[in-house]
């Protein structure tokens, strides 16, 4: 199965774990890293989420994100697809959906992924034929369900 994690998961195990709603969508993400390290999933990423992560301030987070999707992923969509992409962004963007995560979904879509994954309760409203989206924690329920 083909999965797209946005740049809000790579970051949830680093946020504020008090909040038990954000514990478990860590606790969720980081049994997905593993079934991506089993081969159990494959991981698409794409030039926003390099570009995201590159921004990132914490070079230690950074770092982590990139070895992890640098080992890892399956797939990327370089920006030589960036037409493609924004186009397919351009669509999206007429759901309220804001340009980076619909170029994130974009991507997710062209790469043929079933899910996409996030913590962005508001990208998450979003809703296509194309891709199923979901939380960590209602990836992992569906997986098990299976």
């Amino acid at each position: 199965m083909r999965i797209y994690l946005d740049m809000c998961c790579y970051n949830r195990p680093y946020d504020d774990q008090t909040q038990m709603k954000v514990a478990m969508e860590a606790q969720a993400k980081l049994h997905i890293q593993d079934l991506i390290k089993e081969k159990k999933l494959e991981l698409i990423t794409s030039y926003m989420l390099r570009y995201e992560c590159g921004n990132n301030p914490f070079s230690m987070r950074r770092d982590a994100i990139f070895d992890f999707v640098d080992k890892y992923a399956f797939g990327y969509i370089g920006d030589e697809r960036k037409d493609i992409i924004e186009t397919k962004a351009e669509e999206i963007m007429k759901t309220g959906v804001k340009f980076k995560d619909a170029c994130h979904v974009a991507s997710a879509i062209y790469a043929g992924c079933e899910y996409f994954i996030s913590t962005d309760t508001r990208l998450l409203k979003y809703h296509s034929e194309e891709i199923k989206m979901a939380t960590p924690i209602e990836f992992v329920i569906e997986m098990e369900d299976e």
